[in-house]
Protein backbone atom coordinates (compact mmCIF):
# COMPACT_ATOMS: atom_id res chain seq x y z
CA UNK A 1 0.00 0.00 0.00
CA UNK A 2 3.27 2.17 0.36
CA UNK A 3 2.44 2.84 -3.52
CA UNK A 4 -0.46 3.80 -3.04
CA UNK A 5 0.50 5.83 -0.33
CA UNK A 6 3.61 7.40 -2.56
CA UNK A 7 1.16 8.15 -5.77
CA UNK A 8 -1.58 10.26 -3.62
CA UNK A 9 1.78 12.18 -1.74
CA UNK A 10 2.48 12.67 -5.56
CA UNK A 11 -1.11 14.37 -6.61
CA UNK A 12 -1.02 16.39 -3.16
CA UNK A 13 2.39 17.73 -4.26
CA UNK A 14 1.74 18.13 -7.78
CA UNK A 15 -1.59 20.06 -7.06
CA UNK A 16 0.63 22.29 -4.69
CA UNK A 17 2.71 24.01 -7.46
CA UNK A 18 -0.39 25.33 -8.53
CA UNK A 19 -2.45 26.36 -5.92
CA UNK A 20 -0.05 27.33 -3.62
CA UNK A 21 -1.07 25.80 -0.52
CA UNK A 22 -2.64 22.37 0.67
CA UNK A 23 -6.10 21.72 1.19
CA UNK A 24 -7.21 20.28 3.82
CA UNK A 25 -10.35 18.53 1.88
CA UNK A 26 -8.46 18.00 -1.06
CA UNK A 27 -5.85 15.76 0.79
CA UNK A 28 -8.97 13.96 2.26
CA UNK A 29 -10.36 13.29 -1.13
CA UNK A 30 -7.43 12.16 -2.44
CA UNK A 31 -7.05 9.23 0.45
CA UNK A 32 -10.44 8.66 0.68
CA UNK A 33 -10.41 7.90 -3.16
CA UNK A 34 -7.56 5.89 -2.57
CA UNK A 35 -8.79 4.20 -0.10
CA UNK A 36 -5.77 4.22 2.12
CA UNK A 37 -5.83 3.28 6.03
CA UNK A 38 -4.86 4.94 8.42
CA UNK A 39 -1.16 3.79 8.47
CA UNK A 40 -0.60 4.63 4.89
CA UNK A 41 -2.31 8.34 5.25
CA UNK A 42 0.12 8.88 8.11
CA UNK A 43 2.90 8.03 5.54
CA UNK A 44 1.86 9.69 2.48
CA UNK A 45 1.38 12.81 5.11
CA UNK A 46 4.82 12.32 6.30
CA UNK A 47 6.15 12.58 2.38
CA UNK A 48 3.98 15.61 1.41
CA UNK A 49 5.07 16.83 5.14
CA UNK A 50 8.60 16.54 4.35
CA UNK A 51 8.29 18.18 0.63
CA UNK A 52 6.74 21.11 2.31
CA UNK A 53 8.96 21.68 4.77
CA UNK A 54 12.39 21.01 2.92
CA UNK A 55 11.08 22.66 -0.54
CA UNK A 56 13.54 25.43 -0.91
CA UNK A 57 16.28 22.93 -0.10
CA UNK A 58 14.71 20.51 -2.63
CA UNK A 59 14.18 22.76 -5.36
CA UNK A 60 17.75 23.82 -5.16
CA UNK A 61 19.47 19.98 -5.14
CA UNK A 62 17.02 19.90 -8.44
CA UNK A 63 18.58 22.30 -10.09
CA UNK A 64 21.96 20.79 -8.94
CA UNK A 65 20.85 17.41 -10.10
CA UNK A 66 18.54 18.34 -13.18
CA UNK A 67 21.77 19.77 -15.46
CA UNK A 68 20.37 22.13 -18.03
CA UNK A 69 16.86 22.41 -16.44
CA UNK A 70 16.60 24.66 -13.38
CA UNK A 71 13.81 23.84 -10.54
CA UNK A 72 11.12 26.23 -12.44
CA UNK A 73 11.89 24.71 -16.34
CA UNK A 74 10.46 21.06 -14.96
CA UNK A 75 7.43 19.83 -15.98
CA UNK A 76 4.95 19.76 -13.18
CA UNK A 77 5.06 15.78 -12.84
CA UNK A 78 8.81 15.70 -13.22
CA UNK A 79 9.05 18.09 -10.17
CA UNK A 80 6.68 16.83 -8.21
CA UNK A 81 7.99 13.17 -8.55
CA UNK A 82 11.87 14.11 -8.05
CA UNK A 83 10.89 16.02 -4.71
CA UNK A 84 8.85 13.42 -3.49
CA UNK A 85 11.57 10.97 -4.13
CA UNK A 86 14.24 12.80 -2.89
CA UNK A 87 12.50 13.89 0.30
CA UNK A 88 12.04 9.94 0.87
CA UNK A 89 15.47 9.48 0.53
CA UNK A 90 16.73 12.23 2.61
CA UNK A 91 14.29 13.65 4.97
CA UNK A 92 11.88 10.43 5.75
CA UNK A 93 14.28 7.51 5.77
CA UNK A 94 13.00 4.20 6.27
CA UNK A 95 12.95 2.99 2.71
CA UNK A 96 15.88 1.69 1.00
CA UNK A 97 16.90 4.26 -2.12
CA UNK A 98 16.38 1.78 -5.31
CA UNK A 99 12.95 1.40 -3.78
CA UNK A 100 12.31 5.38 -3.92
CA UNK A 101 14.06 5.48 -7.39
CA UNK A 102 11.79 2.24 -8.85
CA UNK A 103 8.44 4.06 -7.14
CA UNK A 104 9.07 7.62 -8.46
CA UNK A 105 10.00 6.19 -12.16
CA UNK A 106 6.89 4.21 -12.35
CA UNK A 107 4.90 7.02 -11.12
CA UNK A 108 7.05 9.43 -14.00
CA UNK A 109 5.79 6.36 -16.31
CA UNK A 110 2.18 6.97 -15.48
CA UNK A 111 1.84 10.36 -15.31
CA UNK A 112 4.28 12.14 -17.34
CA UNK A 113 6.24 12.04 -20.75
CA UNK A 114 7.77 8.78 -22.16
CA UNK A 115 11.13 10.40 -22.05
CA UNK A 116 10.80 11.34 -18.14
CA UNK A 117 11.11 8.53 -17.04
CA UNK A 118 15.03 8.54 -17.71
CA UNK A 119 15.19 11.99 -16.53
CA UNK A 120 13.81 11.02 -13.05
CA UNK A 121 15.80 7.84 -12.84
CA UNK A 122 19.07 9.37 -14.27
CA UNK A 123 18.79 13.04 -11.62
CA UNK A 124 17.77 10.42 -9.01
CA UNK A 125 20.76 8.61 -9.65
CA UNK A 126 23.40 11.00 -9.36
CA UNK A 127 21.51 12.26 -6.42
CA UNK A 128 21.68 8.77 -4.68
CA UNK A 129 25.38 8.59 -5.64
CA UNK A 130 26.30 11.79 -4.00
CA UNK A 131 24.28 11.10 -0.69
CA UNK A 132 25.66 7.84 -0.48
CA UNK A 133 29.76 9.67 -0.24
CA UNK A 134 28.24 12.36 2.26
Amino acid sequence: MRSKSRECAFKIIFASLFNGGEDGAFRRGVYKSAELGQEDIEFAESLVGAVREHRQELEALLGEYSVGFSAERLFPADKSVLMLAMAEIKFVGGTPAVVAVDEAVGLARKYSAEKSVGFVNGVLASFIAREDKS
